[in-house]
């Protein structure tokens, strides 16, 4: 009887903690049923999650472009390569989908990807002895090319696969480095760390969209997979007043001239002195911005550097003591050394011992310290030089629409400082200073400010979305002013005695100041001396009466070979100038005549190429190539009518293209072949082709990538010239400034 109650009593207990566990889970069932949710968590979302695959759109950068809509920063694709290890990834399949013979895809792989094939076979292994899904190469196996990708893609291993990833790239390379800036990913997006990148980023960056729909468990889309998708907002493009051609010319001779006389700094200006458009701006030590490491200098010394400028503001003091009413140009004056008052130190000429008694135009002629000394002390005054120099905004920033602009700084206080401000010691200004100040001088009394942003533009459709243009902010001086000074500066580069001998141009009339700056002792009180301790300068215009280029040229602390400091400047200004002048179809204002002469283009589409070709010859165009085997013309480089220089080099595409050598060409000449040819080009260096990675002869179509390298050449034989050239002048202007006080 007593274990029939224990057993009845364990039977009751044991019913109880069933039906009451039963009651649990019905009311809990119930619950879920009624709600759709556990802990909070709907169901109906967790599963439409389970069930829903989602991706990003990547939306794409704007794209920074030159005035004529070349390309100078865009968001290139590159590829991230991986091997899956994962044999379930074959499951299946009739052909695998993972690495099956990890000895010859490493034995492959390894010499494209510049890596060891053990190391690559490890990794390999490593996966697969780890379960992982797939492994990747390190660095060596991101940013790959398009070109690279298709490689390894015809090698048909299994298991390897590419993930895109874009990358900001930088055609040029080394290229306006200090205006364009660069761009890096940024928790993993493209963001603008310098220069234009960082100071548009806003302009430039776009907004990723995203992707999703409802999926069955292998990964199928469902039938009604209610798809959403939400499209990226891709950046605007942004157009800069950059001339990619004269920018491409004035980045060649600065790196030349760095090459051979290794200064401390160069800082060079063109703008369109009409508009106050920068045509193109460069600096040394500049960068790649596809590569910025080790970076000398981040500033552009052209707008964020003040400098004592020296003589190249004495242009601005004559300017004001002729639209003051003050100047008389045949007065004559005692050159050599002058003190202005008893207790006031002297100033003395850059040759010391002057060149006699002389009128005040001869003494501009010759950069007289003494002659500017005297017109601001004694012919006009210091306050109404004051008022000119203030007129031509000396005392504030111009307002350019670049980064970390600084203003120079006045020293006006005491007699002997408003005296050295006349010729440019003491008082700084910056490079965009000057130029700025110089258009009303180049532009007939109208100063206008400079930029360098000439549009925004919607990536998408085209449309303009904002458009500066010139804007005049002030008139410093008369139309009659301006055009005396320029004949003034016409006399510095093109009269007996003039300081600018060595900037002269067989074709057009160069107006410009040269400038030979003292710079200050950072060890101690005065400034440094002795061969090549200047900051040479010139501020040039051309042609002189209706002025389409005004550059600026300074050269720091040049290692110089017993030559004057003008030569390594005047090789940057005239090769810019002149090339820029003619590439802009600026016509000549001089007679001068070269070996090459001009010829007008006859039809050329549609022509047999043989006969073509012996047509052009007869007309004296030499260096005409015809591109691939066709019998027919299919477009050309120049246009019907067109007049261009017997010496010019015309392109001929037939209706059978195949590539040529470009071995020796310009990046110039490559970018006109690949946008006739419809090439995806890809420049690495600067200067002239050394290597290109198309074949000669091999068949070419349109979006074929085509990757050249290109070299500086060497250019001694050129600065030598440059140096025998400036003889005649040697020492001219070697201390214009030098000196200046005892």
């Amino acid at each position: 009887m007593k274990k029939n109650k224990t057993t009845h009593l364990m039977a009751g207990v044991l019913i109880f903690i069933f039906v009451s566990i039963f009651l649990v889970l019905t009311g809990r069932f119930m619950y879920i049923q009624a709600t759709g949710e556990i802990n909070g968590i709907s169901l109906e979302e967790w599963a439409d999650k389970k069930r829903t695959s989602a991706y990003t759109l990547d939306s794409e950068r704007g794209k920074i472009l030159d005035s004529n809509g070349m390309p100078l920063a865009y968001d290139r694709p590159t590829f991230k390569i991986k091997a899956i290890v994962d044999e379930s990834h074959s499951k299946n399949l009739e052909e695998p989908q993972h690495v099956k013979n990890p000895e010859e895809t490493a034995d492959l792989l390894a010499p494209l990807l510049d890596m060891k094939k053990q190391e690559i076979l490890d990794r390999i292994n490593y996966g697969i002895d780890n379960d992982k899904f797939q492994v990747e190469f390190g660095a060596n196996g991101k940013e790959l090319s398009q070109e690279l990708k298709e490689k390894i893609e015809n090698l048909n291993l299994p298991g390897i696969e590419f993930t895109k990833q874009s990358i900001r790239y930088y055609p040029n390379g080394m290229f306006a480095s200090h205006i364009i800036g660069f761009a890096q990913k940024k928790e993993g997006v493209i963001t603008g760390i310098a220069g234009m990148e960082r100071e548009m980023n806003d302009i430039l960056s776009g907004k990723n969209g995203h992707i999703s729909y409802q999926r069955d468990k292998f990964g199928v889309k469902l039938l009604n997979p209610s798809e959403v998708i939400k499209q990226p907002q891709n950046g605007d493009n942004v157009y800069l007043t950059i001339n990619q051609k004269i920018q491409t010319l004035l980045e060649d001779t600065l790196t030349q001239v760095n090459k051979e006389y290794s200064p401390k700094r160069i800082t060079a200006i063109v703008m369109n002195p009409e508009t106050g458009q920068i045509v193109a701006m460069g600096n040394r030590p500049s960068y790649n911005p596809n590569n910025p490491s080790n970076v000398e200098n981040w500033y552009n010394d052209a707008v964020s550097t003040p400098f004592e400028p020296g003589s190249t503001m004495k242009m601005f003091t004559w300017a004001a003591a002729i639209d003051s009413d003050n100047y008389n140009g045949n007065a004559s004056f005692s050159s050599g050394s002058y003190r202005a008052q008893p207790n006031i130190k002297k100033v003395v000429d850059h040759n010391r011992k002057g060149w006699g008694t002389i009128s005040y135009d001869e003494g501009f002629r010759r950069s007289s310290n003494v002659a500017a000394a005297k017109l601001l002390w004694e012919v006009m005054g210091p306050d109404v030089y004051l008022d000119y120099f203030k007129s031509f905004d000396f005392d504030q920033e111009t307002g350019i629409d670049l980064p970390n602009e600084v203003s120079g700084k006045l020293v006006y206080n005491y007699p002997i400082e408003k005296i050295t401000t006349s010729f440019g010691q003491g008082t700084t200004v910056t490079p965009i200073q000057q130029m700025k100040a110089a258009t009303a001088i180049a532009n007939d009394g109208k100063m206008v400010k400079p930029y360098v942003i000439k549009k925004i533009e919607d990536s998408n459709t085209g449309d303009i979305l904002k458009e500066k243009t010139s804007e005049v902010v002030g008139e410093p001086i008369s139309k009659e002013t301006a055009k005396q000074v320029r004949d003034l500066l016409g006399t510095v580069v093109n009269s007996e005695g003039g300081t600018g001998y060595n900037y002269k141009l067989d074709d057009y009339t160069v107006a410009g100041k040269t400038g030979t700056a003292e710079i200050p002792n950072p060890e101690g009180r005065g400034y440094l001396s002795g061969n090549g301790q200047y900051i040479y300068s010139f501020l040039g215009m051309a042609p002189k009466d209706d002025p389409k280029l005004m550059m600026y040229v300074s050269v720091k602390q040049p290692k110089l070979d017993n030559e004057a400091g003008s030569v390594p400047v005047s090789f940057i200004f005239k090769n810019v100038m002149k090339n820029g002048l003619h590439y802009l179809n600026i016509e000549p204002d001089k007679d001068y005549k070269d070996s090459a002469t001009t010829v007008k283009i006859p039809q050329l589409v549609g022509q047999d190429s043989k006969k073509l070709k012996d047509l052009l010859s007869k007309l004296g165009l030499t260096h005409t190539i015809i591109i691939g085997d066709g019998n027919k013309i299919v477009d050309a480089s120049v246009e019907n009518g067109e007049e261009v220089l017997s010496n010019s080099h015309i392109l001929l595409i037939t209706n059978k293209p195949t590539m040529p050598d470009i071995t020796g060409w310009s990046m110039r000449e490559a970018y006109k072949l690949a946008d006739l040819l419809g090439l995806k080009i890809e420049t690495v260096g600067n200067g002239y082709v050394v290597k290109q990675s198309i074949k000669k002869g091999i068949v070419v179509k349109k979006n074929d990538n085509l990757r050249v390298e290109l070299k500086i050449p060497e250019i001694k034989k050129n600065v030598k010239e440059a140096k025998k050239e400036s003889i005649k002048e040697e020492q001219k202007e070697e201390t214009e400034n030098g000196a200046s006080q005892e």
